[in-house]
């Protein structure tokens, strides 16, 4: 059996980054994968190249299935510093990413694993999947950012009866009330995942990274080279094409391109 990688990330076609939790055959979080996962994150994020990221799981069986409780032991006499602040800090690395991001729940996703796809953008999920949150089941709760981003996808009262009761649902409840995006069928939400994300990447990337970013710079949209490709495209009755980076680079086209 191969040794996992706990997270790998290429870069594919189109400016799609494919970023897998490696540690199957449930792709539990370790403080390994934390680690890797955050500086994944800093390298996507300073690599204009990447224009959207699909976030998986590696096998089918699960997206991630939660934390490693056998690293427990080691982290039990500070586990806010040595584990749950190291979360935070990844899961909120990739919230923060520059670009959309897409979580393709190839199968179950419990706990850290859900938290984890509540910092994507977008969810599309295998239909015989399921995922929850089971930490109250063990004397917890999600320390992590579901207990802040779950009620803001699904409202307060579903939030709180997926947090007290600790039953995970399936894909079909999920989609109903709103926590996931899209339903994908069996086997295949990564190729879903993956064909939203390379029509993404055709729009325009300083535009989404400001949509992800609430908007907070919006001022800058409107004085970079996609406005002007924009609009000449427009008035010549031809697709567009965006070549401009998140920092506004970008060959402006000439006549005749």
């Amino acid at each position: 059996m191969p040794e996992c990688s706990f997270i790998d990330y290429r870069l594919q076609n189109r400016g799609v980054v494919v970023l897998t939790l490696d540690n199957p055959p449930l792709n539990l979080t370790t403080l390994v994968t934390l680690d890797k996962l955050l500086s994944a994150c800093h390298d996507i994020a300073c690599d204009e190249r990447v224009r959207a990221v699909v976030v998986t799981g590696s096998g089918s069986k699960a997206f991630c299935a939660g934390s490693d409780i056998s690293e427990f032991v080691h982290v039990r006499d500070d586990v806010v510093s040595r584990k749950l602040a190291r979360e935070n800090m990844a899961f909120t690395a990739l919230e923060q990413l520059p670009m959309p991001v897409i979580a393709a729940l190839n199968g179950v996703a419990l706990g850290g694993g859900a938290e984890i796809a509540l910092a994507c953008d977008i969810r599309i999920m295998d239909e015989t999947a399921r995922i929850g949150f089971p930490e109250v089941k063990l004397g917890i709760f999600p320390g992590s950012g579901g207990i802040f981003r779950l009620p803001r996808l699904v409202g307060p009262a579903k939030a709180y009866e997926l947090l007290y009761t600790g039953e995970p649902i399936d894909a079909h409840e999920a989609h109903r009330i709103g926590l996931i995006n899209r339903l994908a069928p069996a086997g295949q939400a990564l190729s879903a995942a993956v064909a939203l994300a390379e029509s993404l990447a055709s729009r325009p990337a300083l535009a989404l990274s400001l949509i992800r970013r609430t908007l907070a710079d919006s001022h800058r949209v409107f004085a970079g080279p996609d406005l002007e490709e924009g609009i000449d495209a427009f008035f010549a009755k031809r697709a567009a094409v965006f070549t401009a980076g998140r920092n506004r680079t970008g060959a402006k086209r000439t006549a005749g391109d």
